[in-house]
């Protein structure tokens, strides 16, 4: 009989308190295997050199925390479950820097009928004059632009409106979380590790440099990456049995006084965190009101209170966070607006709670129902007015979210789909999964476009590099569980469209192609492409078969960790990478007038040779 090997020990403290905390580390490695050689301008290839190697350290379990399930009894290290280490990014006084000017902010364009026409604009019209193609600097996946006639989520309900005008423009009097972190007597926070010159830190600190916030285990800390000493964590929490999965950091109340940090769990709690003041406050205590895990979250754009958690019992949730938490309660369900065809409404938006719901004094203030697999990601549209959504179940679904109506549902060749980003115009939405391949998808033309082949295991982020993005070529960047990075380069005109789908009419409900249909293996969903039902306006839409779909080859790919990656950002002046051990990895952008030496490049988006 198996038995299953102790855990492992670490050393405690002298009063037999918890086990001592170890320091981060950093390293400067050089040499050809930390280069990455990219087809840059001019045909000629670009060198990106690893600046940073930083390890952050991994904390011990907690003494009271249950041993983790061991899914496999051969294994001889027994891990906890984790998402891997997340990255988000605050910038307090941004740059202003000049954009390629790209030439479609609005989304979802091919479906007129569901976008206003004061927003609409022609294929190659250009950003209103004002805008000269200048924007902020792109942080936290936010893309470079955002519509001024964009709406706010629950605009028309009086509910919702802020009590007696107490919305306050002065960063000075942005009204913080009420309880210290670093006193706090709670059971679910363990530590609080704050510098000891915290506030000389944050004095020296330029208001155009970049803070990191970055979960590891059953930790998050609060980096200064602009600052000489790195690995020195600003603050580090330690929380007592849950692990922060996901983050993010509102860039509409930053200041050089306030940052508005939001952190989802494994055991569904919530964290408002606020590390200048070191205040916090906790919301979905207990799973009051979705007990399972936060697979992702992210603050609504142009928003001070809201954000949007991804459950993993296929829930969307928007939350505020200076509300009370209550016993959530269903409403009288409600359909999307577009209800799916298909059997069983499997790809129907189910309301459970409406935003434009009377009842707005507790949270949550809109609850979504969209699936019955996990939800692994989502991602906002540049122009604030969609939501891109990717689960197990192998489903991409574009949501119109303050409209909170379904509006198409796209799936993947084999298995769930992992993570989603779109392109700085809206014009295309990239996924990564389980079939190891990255997939481009054209909500113009209601289709897939092209796949990208040449991960050897799982991808879990993609991301869009908007300083290598015109209105013409688009380059974007995949990390995976095969330790690699790919990035790729893909031009409107290179897709070579299927002759039969070029002789549809264009503007067509799906052309009258086969409908989609799935078939359940083992847990994982296959899309077939032969059956030939007829979707009838259903919102399903479906998949080329793959002798019909353009393979894109990617522009690099070479491994750049040891361990299985897991985020992936881009920076005006680096790449940044992280895996699911804690490192954090920073490639510097080939310096102007640096590139050419290694030599020239095909035109044909052929794999650089490393």
């Amino acid at each position: 009989m198996f038995v299953i090997p102790p855990p492992p020990s670490y050393p405690r403290q002298a009063n037999g308190g918890e086990p001592l905390q170890t320091n981060n580390t950093i390293a400067h490695p050089t040499g050809p295997e930390f280069q990455l050689l990219v087809g840059e301008v001019s045909l000629m290839l670009g060198t990106y050199v690893l600046r940073d190697d930083l390890l952050l350290a991994t904390p011990p379990p907690h003494p009271s925390e249950a041993p983790p399930h061991n899914p496999n009894p051969l294994a001889t290290q027994i891990l906890p479950p984790t998402a891997g280490t997340k990255v988000s990014l605050a910038v307090i006084a941004p740059r202003q820097h000049s954009y390629p000017q790209l030439f479609r902010l609005d989304t979802f364009a091919s479906s007129r009928s569901q976008i206003p026409p004061s927003i609409q604009e022609a294929p190659n019209e250009t950003p209103s004059a004002g805008s000269n193609g200048v924007a902020q600097r792109r942080s936290n996946g936010v893309g470079p632009y955002k519509s001024s006639q964009t709406p706010v989520f629950g605009e028309g309900n009086p509910a919702l409106a802020a009590p007696n005008g107490k919305e306050s423009k002065d960063p000075s009097k942005r009204r913080k979380p009420k309880n210290n972190i670093v006193k706090s007597n709670s059971s679910f926070v363990s530590r609080v590790i704050p510098h000891e010159t915290l506030s000389k830190r944050l004095s020296e600190h330029t208001p155009d440099g970049l803070f990191m916030f970055a979960n590891v285990n059953r930790a998050l800390q609060w980096l200064d990456m602009s600052s000489a000493n790195k690995e020195d964590q600003l603050t580090k929490i330690l929380f007592t049995k849950a692990h922060p999965l996901c983050h993010d950091t509102n860039p509409v109340t930053r200041s050089a006084t306030h940052i508005d940090v939001i952190m989802g769990f494994s055991t569904g709690d919530i964290i408002w965190y606020e590390p200048m003041s070191q205040k916090y406050a906790r919301l979905n205590k207990n799973g009051a009101i979705n007990g399972s895990a936060v697979s992702e979250i992210k603050w609504l754009p142009n928003s001070e209170n809201l954000f949007l958690a991804a459950h993993m019992d296929g829930s969307l949730v928007v939350y505020d966070k200076e509300k009370e938490d209550a016993v959530f309660t269903p409403e009288e369900p409600v359909q999307s607006e577009k209800p799916s065809t298909d059997p069983g409404h499997r790809f129907s938006l189910r309301i459970r709670k409406s935003v434009q719901s009377k009842n707005q004094k507790t949270n949550p203030v809109s609850y979504w129902s969209i699936s019955s697999p996990q939800i692994n990601a989502f991602a906002f549209s540049p122009d604030s007015r969609h939501l891109a959504v990717v689960a197990e179940d192998g489903s991409l679904r574009v949501i119109d979210y303050l409209k909170e109506q379904l509006l198409a549902v796209y799936m993947s060749y084999y298995g769930g789909l992992m993570c989603v980003c779109w392109s700085p115009d809206g014009r295309f939405i990239v996924t990564g999964g389980q079939d190891d391949l990255v997939s481009i998808w054209s909500l113009e033309d209601s289709m897939l476009v092209a796949r990208c082949q040449g991960h050897n295991s799982w991808v879990t982020g993609v991301a869009f590099d908007p300083w290598r993005c015109d209105e013409r070529n688009y380059r974007f960047g995949s990390v995976g569980e095969d330790c690699r990075l790919l990035l790729w380069d893909f031009s409107v005109g290179t897709l070579h469209r299927p002759r039969a789908a070029s002789m549809r009419p264009r503007g067509s409900v799906a052309s009258q192609l086969p409908r989609l249909r799935a078939e359940s293996t083992t847990g994982r969903v296959r899309s077939n492409s032969n059956l030939t039902a007829q979707s009838n306006g259903d919102i399903v839409h479906p998949v080329e078969p793959r002798a019909r779909t353009a393979m894109l080859p990617a522009v690099m790919a070479k491994p750049v960790d040891d361990h299985p990656l897991s985020w992936l950002g881009f920076e005006e002046d680096c790449i940044i990478t992280a895996c699911k051990d804690g490192h954090i990895r920073v490639w510097d952008r080939p310096k102007e007038g640096a590139a050419g030496s290694e030599g020239t490049i095909s035109t044909s988006g052929s794999t650089a040779n490393l």
